[in-house]
């Protein structure tokens, strides 16, 4: 694996280290080192072959001979009762081997996470346009597709919800939401709230946003031998499309296999809806005895696949003179689609992350869960922590404004202290390190100075405005749910000193796989190349967790770790009673091991251990330790620990036309000590840039008929490279050190960078304001697409 040199980031400890404590905590290293152990700045393990296009994803492996192509025939209805369903023709049309709907399923006609609301096929009814009706699988995809055109089908039409204002009404009228309300309550934010000499209120629109993976949803079945099953598929999740695929043919568990090597991205697209596609190649493998393979093309994945949960916010802050925060009142409003998938735990995140890094002495967030009769939302990076961040830092840009205070001065007068402060789930903050974090960025990105060049430009510049904004992330870590917090893992030690690494987590291209294999190199003390990284399959680890939640190195890399050191226990304890010393004497050095006064090459104990007949194989497990929540109560300890980041943005609009740019960015994240410094910096680029897009580009907009109208590139607005800002730094916290006994003492990267393009936001709501000469707060919605932006203007200009 080829190491990377990052000049901006001072390395805090060389890879090769001694005798590491039961955390992977590290003494100094010794002089030779192993190659690619952790900490160690390694490119992504497949990095060379994603750029070559050698790496090989599920649709790039050779069809076995009878592979059938299945097309999935789709709701062209929001919401109707299906009267009749004539397939007939479609089972009759050349090249079809198979025609399966609702009827044919042997097992449970659903796919769903958990509630059991999520059907493979419609039955009496349709509930979006882009609902499965049925498949069908022939020799070509055109041939399906072909075949798919010929059914006929009637409908009775019912009146749809698709958006919130349509959803409250049905709701209301329903007397019921999706799911039921939630509230988090922490003193008695009405009264305090009531009694501060500041109010301050405001509404905030929050679009959703398509995960645009480059590799869209895919999945292949392979039937075996007695009835069992194979499959492949490109998903986060494989034990629950295991759990899904096995209940709807109507088998166990253990007949069905998944395995997926990798996925051209997920982030959260790929956690529950995989199941379906995995479901129905499936089904159609089982029904006719060959394999299956079903590939959706873009327009199809769109329409058919959940988004990030739109949500409106309603806040009204009480606040002092100086703008310190004396009590919030925050509702929520969450569009969750036709069925409840996980929108239940991503509200309930929402809630988690209204607080953001902020003290609130009272407050109360009360949370709806709406149906409308659109594609079930789903999770995506951040599961709900984006929305209920960006409606409090909404809140903070308000109450700068309506006091005339700087609102990084309002921001900081309100963080959580250092030690320590009480969260509205009533969970003690005692790692917070976001005031010293964000003094450093405001001193390195020169954001007084700054400030000063923006007000300066504002008034020399009648056409074009500045905006400048600097906002803190504090993101909680762990799944709320708590019995997600494990993970296993399998190593094997080859009698020639190689290992093979397995585990549970699946890898999408944020190099968790690469992450993993430093963990088990460190702790063998050999060279990254000795250890083989192979593909994710549910035969080999049992009952996984999704790879989400930001927690996949930190679960599966202690998993390994205790794999690894159950293997190395052995080896010493064979060394030990092999040569006579006391067990402490056997020291694993960078590729060889020190027993006594002697020394071996790792490869040669191994040899020694094996005709020995020690066990050189184990599995590994790993809990969360310290963590519950009571849900009823809304009290408890959710999240292991936080992790932190901040963030300056300077944007420029034209008030002519609404456009606008990132012109420069600062930013400046905590990942504790870093498991492989270049891979985390990626992960901290690619977030802000992710989540820069669903603030500013990236628009979902479904016509009166629930149809999407924005289900392409043509239409959706992912950003490119050239919506990177030119001048784009990018910092990992120095000091940062996890407080909580994790792998190594890193933090968890994949989600919260995410949240540090609300500073980009913040900072268009502060051009705009500069529109009007500071006389108006601005109504601007997200995304704050050139359209919303002008509106805005608008506004502020008294138009």
């Amino acid at each position: 694996m080829e190491e990377i040199n990052e000049t901006r980031i001072q390395d805090r400890g060389v890879a090769g280290t001694v005798e590491p404590n039961v955390l992977g905590e590290r003494p100094p290293a010794p002089v030779a080192a192993i190659r690619g152990g952790v900490a160690a700045r390694l490119a992504h393990d497949s990095g060379p072959k994603h750029v070559t296009g050698a790496a090989r994803y599920i649709d790039d492996e050779p069809e076995l001979p009878g592979t059938l192509q299945v097309f999935i025939a789709l709701s062209p209805k929001a919401h109707a009762r299906l009267a009749a369903l004539d397939l007939d023709p479609v089972r009759a049309a050349p090249g079809v081997a198979c025609v399966l709907a609702a009827a044919d399923v042997p097992g449970i006609n659903d796919y769903s996470p958990v509630f059991g609301d999520d059907p493979i096929f419609a039955e009496d009814t349709v509930q979006y346009v882009g609902q499965p009706l049925f498949a069908v699988a022939a020799e070509t995809l055109d041939a399906a597709r072909r075949a798919a055109k010929l059914a006929v089908a009637s409908y009775e039409d019912l009146s749809a919800a698709i958006d919130i204002d349509t959803a409250l009404r049905f709701a209301d009228a329903a007397g019921k939401d999706l799911m039921p309300p939630h509230e988090m309550r922490k003193g008695d934010a009405a009264a305090a709230v009531a009694g501060a000499p500041h109010r301050v209120a405001g509404r905030l629109d929050l679009g959703g946003q398509d995960h645009f993976y480059l590799e869209g949803q895919i999945a292949v079945a392979v039937p075996l031998e007695d009835g069992d099953m194979l499959v492949k598929s490109s998903t986060q999740h494989p034990s629950e499309v295991q759990h899904n695929v096995a209940k709807a043919l109507g088998l166990a568990d253990n007949q069905v296999t998944v395995e997926v090597r990798r996925m051209g991205g997920g982030f959260g697209g790929k956690e529950s809806q995989p199941a379906l596609f995995a479901a129905v190649c499936a089904l159609v493998a089982q029904k006719t005895g060959r394999p299956a393979k079903c590939r959706l093309d873009r327009d199809d994945d769109m329409e058919m696949t959940g988004k990030r949960h739109e949500a409106r916010i309603d806040y009204e802050f009480g606040v002092d003179g100086e703008g310190r925060i004396l009590g919030a009142e925050i509702r929520h409003l969450i569009r969750c689609g036709y069925s409840c998938d996980l929108s239940g735990a991503i509200a309930d995140r929402a809630m988690f992350h209204a607080d953001n890094a902020y003290h609130l002495p009272a407050a109360r967030i009360h949370s709806r869960r709406l149906k409308t009769h659109t594609v079930s939302n789903t999770a995506f990076r951040g599961f709900g922590g984006p929305q209920g961040m960006v409606g409090t830092e909404r809140a903070m840009d308000r109450i700068a404004f309506a006091l005339g205070l700087d609102p990084l001065d309002v921001r900081k007068r309100n963080l959580y202290p250092a030690a320590g402060g009480v969260t509205p789930y009533h969970m003690e903050v005692t790692d917070s390190i976001a005031a010293e974090l964000i003094e450093e960025l405001e001193r390195t990105s020169d954001y007084r100075a700054r400030r000063e060049a923006v007000r300066a430009f504002n008034a020399a510049n009648p056409i074009l405005k500045k905006g400048l904004a600097l906002t803190p992330v504090k993101f909680g870590i762990s799944f709320t749910t708590t019995h997600l917090n494990q993970a296993g893992a399998l190593v094997h030690v080859y009698k020639d000193g190689s290992v093979h690494l397995n585990h549970g987590g699946t890898e999408m291209g944020q190099g968790l796989f690469t992450k993993v294999a430093q963990v088990v190199a460190e702790e063998f003390q050999i060279d990254i190349d000795r250890v083989r990284i192979t593909a994710t399959t549910t035969a080999k680890v049992p009952n996984t967790s999704a790879t989400a939640a930001s927690s996949g190195s930190d679960l599966n890399g202690m998993a390994a770790l205790n794999a690894a050191r159950t293997i190395k226990d052995r080896l010493i304890a064979y060394a030990s009673a092999r040569y006579h010393v006391p067990a402490d004497e056997v020291v694993f050095l960078p590729n060889r091991v020190r027993i006594g006064r002697e020394e071996k090459r790792f490869r040669d104990l191994v040899g020694e251990a094996y005709l020995a007949r020690v066990s050189l194989s184990a599995t590994g497990f790993y809990a969360t330790p310290d963590i519950s929540y009571d849900r009823d109560t809304a009290s408890g300890r959710p999240f292991f620990y936080f992790a932190y980041g901040a963030a300056c943005s300077e944007v420029v609009i034209d008030t002519l036309t609404g456009e606008n740019r990132l012109l420069r960015a600062d930013l400046l994240h905590d990942v504790g000590r870093s498991l492989n410094p270049a891979l985390d910096l990626g992960q901290i680029e690619g977030g802000f840039i992710q989540g820069m897009g669903w603030l500013t580009t990236e628009e979902l907009w479904w016509d009166k008929a629930g149809r999407l109208r924005t289900h392409a590139p043509s239409t959706y607005k992912i950003p490119t490279a050239n919506d990177r800002p030119d001048d784009l730094r990018i910092r990992i916290w120095e000091k940062g050190e996890n407080r909580a006994e994790t792998i190594y003492r890193s933090k968890a990267v994949g989600e919260p960078p995410f949240m540090l393009a609300i500073s980009v936001f913040s900072a268009l709501t502060d051009a705009v304001i500069a529109a009007g000469d500071g006389r108006i707060f601005p109504d601007l919605d997200a995304p704050a697409t050139p359209e919303r932006i002008l509106a805005a203007v608008e506004q502020v200009r008294g138009g």
